[in-house]
């Protein structure tokens, strides 16, 4: 376990780990694979909705005068893999220019992970995800989900579970935004900052950024989680 744990956190090769515990390369890049899901699987549990009473206890000030009914902040993580000319052109990223693992990750106005969906590939579009991830499925009736701007066109799936859609305006350029929008947007901005930290507290975990081998693709999720 305490390689995964160094694999994780530090993104060390797998033939530095080989040197640092006295094993052969192979056993150590075996033991990862192994006990990677293992590990997943007793973290899944810990990552729970929880009530609607119990979020709006913990609320942060900035959100209670405004923003009282928003129980989710969502984003998607997404995390480079190799290239691999089967799943190319479901793993192709045009936003980062590489081809990714994309994850829906959601938490409470104060920074509680309460969902992360499983890896798409870093083509699928962000209403896919939504859509068919799960996510909706622990959304209640009068409550709200707070996104950034690059969530578009999810209003109506929000909508078909009674609840409501906070994000900033859209922004064109062939207009210019009015005062009360940039103040919004600002406002916005500054509460998604919430879900900016536990995507960088993430990133942190450097296998996610640094370390890729071919194998390690059917084990992402499980890294992630």
């Amino acid at each position: 376990m305490y390689i995964l744990l160094k694999k994780l956190r530090l993104g060390n090769q797998f033939s530095i780990l080989a040197i640092d515990f006295g094993l052969c390369e192979s056993t150590v890049c075996r033991l990862f694979k192994k006990s990677a899901p293992m590990l997943a699987q007793l973290m899944q549990d810990l990552i729970v909705w929880p009530k609607v009473q119990d979020i709006r206890k913990h609320f942060p000030i900035p959100f209670r005068a405004r923003y009282s009914q928003v129980i989710s902040i969502i984003d998607c993580l997404e995390i480079e893999i190799p290239s691999n000319p089967v799943h190319q052109a479901l793993t192709w990223s045009n936003y980062y220019n590489c081809n990714t693992l994309k994850f829906l990750i959601s938490c409470t106005p104060d920074g509680l992970v309460s969902f992360i969906s499983v890896g798409y590939g870093g083509r699928t579009s962000d209403v896919m995800i939504v859509e068919h991830s799960g996510y909706l499925e622990k959304l209640m009736s009068e409550t709200s989900a707070m996104v950034d701007r690059g969530f578009k066109h999810i209003s109506s799936l929000l909508m078909q579970k009674g609840s409501e859609l906070v994000r900033s305006p859209s922004v064109s350029s062939a207009s210019i935004s009015s005062k009360a929008d940039v103040k919004l947007s600002k406002r916005i901005a500054s509460l998604l900052i919430h879900i900016e930290r536990v995507n960088g507290r993430l990133r942190e975990f450097r296998m996610l950024v640094l370390s890729k081998f071919s194998n390690a693709f059917h084990i992402r999720a499980s890294i992630a989680i």
